[in-house]
């Protein structure tokens, strides 16, 4: 059996077309941790009301048990770069599974918020390396003509776990309960990392690259992207700069960015080698990468909240509704697999931000009565959309550079992601709360006693609730949760249009794109 395991990074990939049985298996095993990785955030933020009342927290502070995940994991996740390389793809991914085991395992048996928050920010600073080193794994090990075949396999990873994520959390708390979102994660999290201790050998670890780490670089990365991080997610509940942690954790961002370039560009071996953007669609691919991201994470975020606010829905209930756009994209995979081979993949992105786009157009016209079945469409237009969109970005990004830059540059793909679904869900909230609050008001400039329809409601109100109390009173305000019921409906309904428009101007960015040289990715790398 070949083992390629030479230091020299453009001996990584097997010469042979075929695709060895072995180092299929040990990459479908990273391939579930990874699944495993970005699944963890959406489960648990189906059920952090059971966590909030399971630990006695404030609504405030449990929202840090999603908060202190993401800020951990974005700062992890361009550091893997440099520590694929220094320690090798077999040796870090085997660590960041055993420590995202090992901090789950924690997170179950956790007592107080505070234990609780300091597990799940360990359970995502390593679960978070295991992400961009399977994307590096599948665009160095395997020969670039089968990229059709795992191409697919890690961009469906990517887009489903996020998708999937409600309707897991919502099956295991309704039928077990909060503690079991982390404990499910230790068997496959023991397997997984003797799977990969046992199989990978992609590569050899070089640690003299060690002697070299740059901790002013880490610190003044850690300062930026974790300061941006929760600036995005506290933002908008807290007015943005009126708050006093938003504001100097704005400052801090800005101080540290500034330190972290100046490092990066300077440094002789650098936490973060930004060179790869110099290729022009590695650097396009990871705006696109970034602006799906939003997409990705915002949809997510907004059927779930309707079906919640407006509908009434059990977590367990989101979850059987939001199951459709899982399944279509689990469909499509191989379909766009198919596509890549036979067609120019930026008419392939440009077509999935188009149908993303017709998606959220379908929303527009939302109403309070939008059921499973009003659903269904949009989202089989955002699996399909999301999947055309996101598997040839992969591939254009990451399969057209150079194998000795893949490692690198695999972080900061995926790290744009990630920061793509931090600031879409940031610009969501924004726009829902200030087109609901205007909304409302037109409403109430509506809903007058010179109004016959609302006069004839009111009265009817009071008639029903005669002999229950304050007659006049109840149906007065059940008028009034009526007018803001319809004000959240119709703020849905404008950021539904907003990113229509968003997606549909999106996919004229695809001409920046270079046609990707068949060569490139069926041959050698380049550019």
């Amino acid at each position: 059996m070949a083992t390629a395991t030479t230091a020299d990074p453009t001996m990584i990939a097997p010469p042979a077309e075929r695709i060895e049985p072995r180092r299929l298996v040990a990459f479908l095993i990273m391939v579930f941790g990874m699944f495993m990785s970005i699944l963890d955030i959406q489960v648990v933020s189906a059920s952090l009301t059971d966590i909030q009342a399971g630990l006695s927290a404030s609504s405030t502070e449990v929202s840090w048990v999603q908060t202190a995940y993401l800020i951990a994991e974005v700062i992890a996740i361009p550091l893997s770069g440099f520590l694929s390389r220094a320690l090798g793809t077999r040796l870090l991914f085997a660590i960041s599974a055993a420590g995202f085991t090992v901090a789950s395992f924690l997170c179950g048996f956790a007592s107080t918020i505070e234990q609780m928050i300091l597990w799940r920010a360990i359970q995502g600073f390593l679960g978070a390396g295991m992400i961009p080193t399977v994307f590096a794994s599948a665009y160095t090990v395997f020969p670039r003509s089968k990229f059709y075949i795992v191409g697919p396999i890690i961009g469906l990873v990517a887009t489903l776990a996020p998708t999937i994520g409600p309707t897991v959390g919502g099956i295991i708390t309704d039928l077990m309960s909060w503690h079991w979102l982390f404990f499910i994660n230790v068997v496959p999290g023991v397997i997984i990392t003797v799977g990969v201790l046992a199989l990978v050998d992609f590569d050899e670890p070089n640690f003299a690259l060690l002697e070299h780490f740059d901790w002013f670089g880490l610190i003044a990365m850690a300062g930026f992207l974790g300061a941006l991080e929760y600036v995005l997610e506290e933002g908008p509940q807290y007015e943005w700069l009126q708050d006093t942690s938003v504001a100097v954790c704005a400052a801090i961002c800005v101080v540290s960015a500034i330190a972290f370039f100046y490092r990066v560009l300077t440094a002789n071996e650098p936490i973060v080698d930004i060179r790869a953007f110099k290729n022009r669609n590695f650097g396009v691919g990871c705006l696109i990468s970034f602006c799906v991201g939003i997409g990705l994470y915002g949809l997510t975020y907004m059927y779930p909240r309707y079906l919640s606010e407006v509908r009434g829905y059990s977590a367990l209930m989101i979850g059987e509704t939001m199951f459709v756009s899982g399944i279509t994209m689990f469909l499509m995979a191989p379909v766009v697999g198919r596509l890549m081979q036979k067609i120019d993949m930026r008419l392939i992105i440009a077509f999935g931000l188009v149908i993303f786009a017709l998606g959220s157009y379908q929303m527009t016209w939302i109403t309070r009565d939008y059921d499973f079945y009003e659903l269904l469409l949009p989202q089989i237009l955002r699996g399909v959309g999301m999947m055309c969109a996101m598997v040839p970005t992969n591939t254009i990004a990451l399969g057209t550079l150079e194998a000795d830059r893949v490692k690198n540059a695999s972080g900061l793909f995926n790290l744009t992601r990630n920061l793509g679904g931090a600031v879409g869900l940031a610009i969501i909230n924004e726009v829902l709360n200030d087109r609901t609050d205007l909304h409302i008001s037109r409403l109430q400039d509506r809903v007058t006693w010179g109004n016959i329809t609302a006069t004839e409601t009111l009265n009817d109100f009071t008639q029903r609730m005669q002999g229950m109390g304050d007659a006049a009173l109840m149906a007065l305000k059940q008028l009034s949760q009526i007018v803001h019921r319809q004000a959240v409906v119709m703020g849905y309904g404008d950021a539904f249009f907003m990113l229509t428009l968003f997606y549909v101007g999106l996919s004229v960015m695809v001409v920046l794109l270079k046609k990707p040289n068949p060569a490139a990715i069926a041959g050698g790398g380049g550019h």
